[in-house]
C-alpha cells in the first residue's frame, strides 16, 4: 500500500466524526449512526484505491451502504480489504458520553479476517507483554505475567472489562487477585487499543464482545506492536457454518494476531467523536469552525501520527447537517 493512503483514510474518519457529532447527547443513536455511515461512504469515493468491505454495516440485504462486499474507492490504486465502524459507540453519542470514535482498518487484499457479526472472546496487551499471554490461561496467571512485563505491582495493574453480566465472574476474580478493574459500557475498539498506550494506564483488555470490532482492534494493535488473541463464539448451526465458509475449519479455534490480520501492512485510523482517553471529541468552536482529533498508524513502519484539524463546514458540501 502507498503511504499516502494513510492520510486519505483519516479524511474519511474525520468526515464520519463531523457528521455524527451533531447528534451528541440528542438521544438518537440511529440518526447518529446513519450520519456517520453516509458521510464515510461519500468520502470513500475520493480515495485512490480498489477497496472491498470485509467488515461493515451488515450484508447487502441488511445495509444500504458500507455493506460486506461493497466496492469502495476510485478503482485506481492498491487492492485492499476494508473494515469499518462509522460510529463506534452509537449509544455513547446518544447519551453524550465518552470514547465514541469513527474507525477504519485497511490492509492488503485477503489479509483481514472476514469475521461474521457474532460474539468473540478477546484478550489484548501492549508491547511489553506481547507474546507472553494466552487466552486460555487463568486470569490470575495472566495478571501476574502482565504485571511483571509492565514492571508494575499487581495492585497497580489495571484491567479494562466491559460492564456486562457475562463478565461478572472474571471481574470478581480480577478484584480478588488484587488488581484494579476499569469498567466501560461501550466501545470495544478504544478499550482494546488503550492497552498499547502507557498514558491510558490500561494494562490488559479481556472479555467477550463483537467479532468485527475484534478484527478492527487487531489492526490497530498490530500497528502498535501489542498482542491480541481471540476465539469466535458461534451460538447456532448457521453461525458455525458461516465461520467455516470464511475459511475456519474449526469455528472455535484460537485466533492469534496474525490470524486476525495476516499481512505485514495494515493501516488504522480513528477520529474522536466524543472526548475519550485517547482522542478528544469533535469541538464546535463557533461560526462554522470545527476541530477534530485523529490518530493514524501503519504496521509496516510502526509510525503513529496524531492529527489535529480545523474544518470550515461551509466548505464541506458533502456533509449534511441538521
Amino acid at each position: 500500500m502507498e503511504r499516502e493512503l494513510a492520510l486519505e483514510i483519516v479524511r474519511v474518519t474525520e468526515a464520519a466524526a463531523l457528521a455524527s457529532a451533531q447528534w451528541m447527547g440528542r438521544g438518537k443513536k440511529n440518526e447518529a449512526d446513519n450520519a456517520a455511515t453516509t458521510a464515510m461512504r461519500k468520502m470513500f469515493d475520493s480515495v485512490n484505491m480498489e477497496g472491498t468491505v470485509v467488515i461493515g454495516e451488515g450484508e447487502l440485504d441488511e445495509a444500504p451502504m458500507l455493506y460486506i462486499g461493497e466496492k469502495l474507492g476510485t478503482g485506481q490504486g492498491p487492492k485492499v480489504d476494508i473494515a469499518v465502524d462509522p460510529l463506534e459507540g452509537t449509544t455513547i453519542v446518544a447519551k453524550g458520553n465518552s470514547n465514541a470514535m469513527a474507525v477504519i482498518a485497511v490492509a492488503d487484499k485477503g489479509t483481514l479476517l472476514h469475521a461474521p457479526d457474532m460474539y468473540m472472546e478477546k484478550i489484548a496487551v501492549g508491547p511489553n507483554a506481547a507474546g507472553l499471554v494466552h487466552l486460555d490461561d487463568p486470569i490470575e496467571t495472566t495478571i501476574d505475567i502482565v504485571a511483571k512485563a509492565n514492571n508494575k505491582r499487581v495492585q497497580d495493574l489495571c484491567v479494562i472489562v466491559q460492564e456486562r453480566d457475562r463478565h461478572q465472574d472474571i471481574i470478581d476474580r480480577i478484584r480478588a487477585k488484587g488488581a484494579r478493574v476499569n469498567l466501560f459500557q461501550d466501545g470495544d475498539v478504544s478499550a482494546a487499543i488503550a492497552t498499547s498506550f502507557p498514558s491510558t494506564g490500561i494494562d490488559l483488555f479481556i472479555g467477550i464482545g463483537g467479532a468485527p470490532e475484534g478484527v478492527i482492534s487487531a489492526a490497530a494493535i498490530k500497528c502498535l506492536g501489542g498482542d491480541m488473541q481471540a476465539r469466535l463464539i458461534p451460538h447456532t448451526k448457521e453461525e458455525e457454518e458461516r465461520c467455516i465458509e470464511m475459511g475456519l475449519k474449526n469455528p472455535r479455534q484460537l485466533l492469534t494476531l496474525n490470524d486476525l490480520v495476516c499481512g505485514e501492512d495494515a493501516i488504522f485510523a480513528a477520529t474522536g467523536v466524543s472526548n475519550g482517553d485517547l482522542l478528544a471529541g469533535v469541538r464546535f468552536l463557533g461560526g462554522d469552525l470545527v476541530e477534530t482529533d485523529s490518530i493514524v498508524m501503519r504496521s509496516k513502519t510502526k509510525t503513529v501520527r496524531f492529527v489535529k484539524a480545523h474544518h470550515h463546514l461551509s466548505h464541506k458540501p458533502h456533509l449534511v447537517f441538521v
